[in-house]
Order: C-alpha cells, then structure tokens, then sequence
C-alpha cells in the first residue's frame, strides 16, 4: 500500500436568501454606499433572519448539497468535522446536530473552534486523520451566523460580516502529489483585546449587566487587526510558496480569507498575483468567518481543474494565522 493522500471530491454550499446591501444597512446605522466600498470592498452580505435557525441549518444545507452533488454513500462517511464560531448552543456541539439532522450513521462528529482560520486549520486536521489510514471520507464544513453577534448599532463592524456555509468531502488517495500537500500554522496568543466576544463564556457568564451594555456582540479594534492580518496572511502565504517551489506562474489561485479587500490586495501584492489569480467572493457575501474560503471554493469550483496549484490562507481571533497548499484533484464539468 503506498503513501496515502487526502483529497477534496466536492463541495457543497449554502447562503440564506435574504440579501442586506449597503443601502438598506445605512438606514440602519451612520453609514454609506461608498463609505463601505472604499474601506471593506462589501456591496452586500447575505443574512439568516428566519426565526429559530442557527449556524447548523446552513451547514445541513451545504453538506446536504455536497452528499447529492458527490453521489457518495452516506453510510460510508467516518467523521464530519464543523467549525464556526457561533454554535448553535454552548453544547452539545453543531456538528453533532448537522450528523443527526443528515442521518449520518457510521460516522462521529465534533466542532473545531479557530475563528476566521477555522476552515485550513480543520481541512489540515481532517487530512491528517485521513492519511493515518484510520479513517477514509471526512465530511468538513465551514460555517457562520456572524449576524447572530453583530451590533447593527456598530458601524464599525456591522458592515463587514454575512451568514453562510459550505462543506467539502475530504477522501483517502493512492495518487501522488495531490490534495492536501503542506500547511504552515501559528497562534499569537496575543489577540484577545483586539478581537473577541466578551461575555456568555466561563469569564463573564450573561446577566442582566452583560445584556444592557451589549456585551455579546463582536468587538473589534480594526486597525491593529488589519496589520497583523496583512503581515501574518503574506508572511505564511510567502513561505508556503518558497518552500514548495510556488510562484506566480505557477499558482492558478490563493484563497484567502474574506475579511476586507485591502487585506485581499495587500496578500496577493506580497505574492506579486494579479487580482484574476485570487479568489474574491467579498463584494457579495461579506466575512463569513469560517465559511470564507469553502464558499469561495464553492463558487470557484468550475474554474478548476486538476492538478492547479492553491494556496489557502486566513487570519482570525487569536490571533491564528495559516496557509495551507493544495493541489486540485479533479476537473469540473465546465474545465473538462
């Protein structure tokens, strides 16, 4: 039996239809169409409001997209793995709600939490599970209802995220040099006074205090966010690329994290990659947290074929940084 590779056979994804474009959003708070271009690149961001659905409603959606589109056996699924950063409860965890909900009957589930990075950093791990030869197909899914911890009161912050998912089926190969081939990880620790959620956790429990003075929205101090995310996001995605032997030419795309196409321009500028060559799906869907990069995935897949050289990068609350190189693993209709 020779090495074993892990690779993606497809992707699945879902967002709400309910569309908040920067029009609706100025209405809301002391904002403005060019206001938000100019800074974030967001024309709109999609938006889960129906009453009583969470983060595991998208993320059933899109799993339940890849399992038709990919025609696997459910049955023959081992693990699903979900990230997010807004479960549905403090426990059980989503994943196990998305598993029962699928009908998933041989598989075990649990949640990774890694904010923005949370897709690369599960992706890695559910490879890495992969090529142990333990397990052979990982359903992975990416998923996010920012709008549940945004303060529409925040503009600030209220304009930059959006709500959705996508799921990827991870499988076990015999083939060389495809799928998922390196990945570079590191955690600051230094992050939690410029990005976090403060209260509902074990340190500041909710009570009425933490209700009136709306501590369970996201807060974020932009600039000292947008430098390290730059610095980290183009340092893991230079060593990445020198370690592999990756350039410009040969990179058909770098994925990167959805957070603001500053952040976007200043990545690919680094790598010296024209715009065409980066994966950009902000303009319309927002930062989707975990669910950036598979949703761009998602959107891109038809422009895919075999054997092209990615690079997924992303930064989050942390602060967490990473890049991982992949190597595509098969042809979608529309490159065939």
């Amino acid at each position: 039996m020779g090495k074993i590779n892990a690779v993606i056979t497809g992707v699945g994804g879902y967002v709400p239809d309910y569309v908040l474009n920067n029009e609706e959003l100025s209405r809301m708070v002391d904002t403005n169409d060019e206001w938000i271009i100019s800074r974030v690149g967001i024309k709109e961001r999609r938006i889960l409001n129906e009453e009583g659905l969470g983060t595991s409603y998208m993320a059933r959606k899109a799993a339940k997209q890849l399992l038709q589109k990919t025609g696997v056996d459910p049955d023959s699924i081992d693990a699903l793995i979900l990230t997010t950063s807004t479960a549905d409860y403090k426990f059980p965890s989503t994943a196990s709600i998305v598993l029962g909900k699928l009908g998933l009957k041989n598989a075990f589930a649990y949640d990774l939490w890694a904010a923005c990075c949370g897709f690369i950093y599960t992706l890695d791990t559910a490879a890495m599970m992969i090529q142990s030869g333990r397990h052979k197909k990982i359903i992975v899914i990416g998923a996010d209802k920012m709008s549940s911890v945004i303060d529409y009161k925040d503009r600030q912050t209220c304009a930059l995220f959006g709500d959705g998912a996508a799921a990827v089926l991870l499988e076990a190969t015999e083939e060389e040099n495809i799928g998922v081939l390196d990945s570079h990880f590191r955690t600051d620790g230094k992050g939690l006074p410029f990005l976090h959620l403060k209260a509902g956790g074990s340190v500041c429990p909710p009570n009425h205090f933490t209700v009136d003075h709306r501590l369970h929205y996201l807060y974020q101090e932009g600039r000292t966010v947008f430098r390290y995310a730059v610095t980290n996001m183009s340092d893991d995605c230079a060593l990445i690329a020198e370690r592999n032997g990756l350039d410009k030419d040969n990179i058909r795309f770098v994925v990167p994290h959805q957070a603001n196409i500053r952040i976007i321009e200043a990545v690919a500028k680094r790598l010296e990659m024209p715009m065409e060559k980066v994966m950009v799906n902000i303009e319309h869907f927002g930062n989707t947290s975990a669910a950036t990069i598979p949703l761009a995935l998602w959107e891109y897949e038809n422009r895919l074929k075999k054997g092209d050289n990615l690079i997924l990068t992303a930064f989050g609350a942390g602060f967490v940084h990473g890049a991982v190189y992949y190597k595509w693993a098969y042809d979608s209709p529309a490159t065939k």
